[in-house]
């Protein structure tokens, strides 16, 4: 039993895709659809669903690795002019001594072969990366970079920052991720739709101000949804346990939320939410929440505000498996600060003081006791619960009941008609 997972776009072809695997191999295929997060990550739990034994993804692919079931990426091939971009390449770097990575979108893999034929003869200093599925064979060795499912080997002595970056690939998320996280580097790209190539102009630092504004949203805040993007990828429960302690040791609340794809009107309905953290791959974790109630961050940036042994260096992290530990950019959290010796701090939005110290490991439960005391109930639950908190807060809490203040009175009848016009309701005459 084989599960194939097809994005939106290509639907259309998959029961024919079906039918010849079938007959081809003699499996039983099942075609996923209406996947509840990104196309560009496996669905396992679909493919789950069904029993399958193996995945088969087709189109776009973040890359990013799978915790259960065995996968086959299929890519598709788009059309790429090699020698158009071979020229495109030449504009941008005359130098033929330069030193640049050269980096695609997935969907023209088939074509880096013939490209790297006409470039590396005349460049020697270019690097072409490679696709990586799947979790790595073995540790990195020195100089070499492993990012987004791709892997190249920096052989220059200062590094990466020496070098330059080229895509090959139309303007979107993975491009976005791409400058974000290499931000030393510059930036140039051929677009094979059009045929064009240009140097990014994306004001990376810009776009590093807006993420560190939401940073400091996020130390702000007192109560956090986490919300779940991506139930496929390994270590996603990983993660959110590490998020959710890292909350309670930040005095802060947390809830964890499964609405699929966020949008603005799911989002709304938690309005005691201060702040969104997204658990997704690293394509899909860059949302840009500007049209939200609440700003959406990464399980980095609020690692950034609430961590105090995590500086910011430079280097910005959109996958959240670089977090957890073992990983190269894994932080510990520091021992438990008592309040009475934090540091006290000042909030650059509305400059009122705030409360940094960490706390420390959960308490155990005291013994239940048997006598009896009177407690509001309301406030009892406000102090555990950050929804019966908010309800508090409001001056309108929905119908209540007034039991013994409203006076009694026999029924009467009431008004007929429409709200526009009702029976009784003289109508003046124009």
């Amino acid at each position: 039993q084989v599960a194939l997972q097809f994005p939106d776009e290509l639907l259309a072809d998959a029961v024919e895709v079906a039918g010849r695997m079938e007959a081809a191999t003699g499996a039983e295929m099942f075609v996923l659809g209406d996947t509840t997060y990104g196309s560009c990550c496996v669905d396992e739990v679909a493919a789950e669903h069904v029993g399958a034994e193996a995945v088969l993804h087709y189109g776009p692919a973040c890359l990013s690795p799978c915790r259960k079931l065995p996968v086959l990426h299929v890519f598709g091939q788009q059309p790429l002019d090699v020698g158009r971009c071979t020229e495109a390449f030449r504009e941008l770097y005359p130098e033929q001594q330069s030193c640049v990575v050269v980096l695609y979108d997935v969907v023209y893999a088939h074509a880096m072969g013939e490209l790297e034929q006409q470039l590396c003869p005349e460049y020697p200093n270019v690097i072409f990366s490679r696709l990586l599925c799947g979790d790595p064979p073995g540790p990195a060795v020195p100089g070499e970079e492993r990012k987004f499912g791709r892997r190249f080997l920096v052989e220059a002595a200062g590094g990466l920052q020496d070098y330059a970056m080229f895509y090959v690939g139309a303007e979107g998320l993975a491009l976005t991720s791409f400058m974000l996280t290499w931000s030393r580097c510059p930036f140039s790209s051929f677009n094979p739709a059009t045929g064009c190539g240009r140097r990014e102009t994306l004001n990376v630092n810009r776009a590093l101000l807006r993420r560190l504004y939401l940073v400091e949203r996020a130390r702000d805040a007192g109560v956090v949804g986490i919300l779940v993007g991506t139930l496929g990828v390994a270590g996603y429960l990983t993660v959110l346990q590490h998020l959710r302690e890292l909350l309670r040791r930040a005095g802060k609340r947390s809830y964890t939320l499964a609405v699929g794809k966020p949008n603005p009107a799911k989002l709304a309905n938690f309005p005691e939410v201060d702040i969104f953290v997204l658990v997704a791959c690293a394509q899909n974790s860059l949302l840009d929440s500007s049209d939200f109630y609440r700003p959406i961050v990464t399980p980095y940036e609020l690692e950034l505000a609430c961590n105090p042994a995590r500086e910011w260096t430079g280097n910005y992290l959109t996958d959240f498996r670089d977090l957890l530990p073992g990983a190269c950019a894994y932080v510990e959290l520091p021992a438990a600060v008592p309040a009475a010796e934090a540091v006290p701090d000042v909030s650059l939005i509305t400059g009122k003081m705030r409360a940094t110290h960490l706390c420390g490991p959960p308490n155990p439960q005291p013994p239940p006791s048997t006598a009896l005391a009177c407690r509001d109930q309301t406030r009892a639950l406000a102090e555990i619960s950050p929804a019966a908190s908010f309800l508090e807060s409001r001056s309108w809490r929905g119908l209540e009941q007034q039991l013994g203040q409203t006076p009694i009175s026999k029924a009467v009848q009431g008004r007929r008609g429409i709200a526009i016009a009702y029976e009784d309701e003289g109508c003046e005459q124009p």
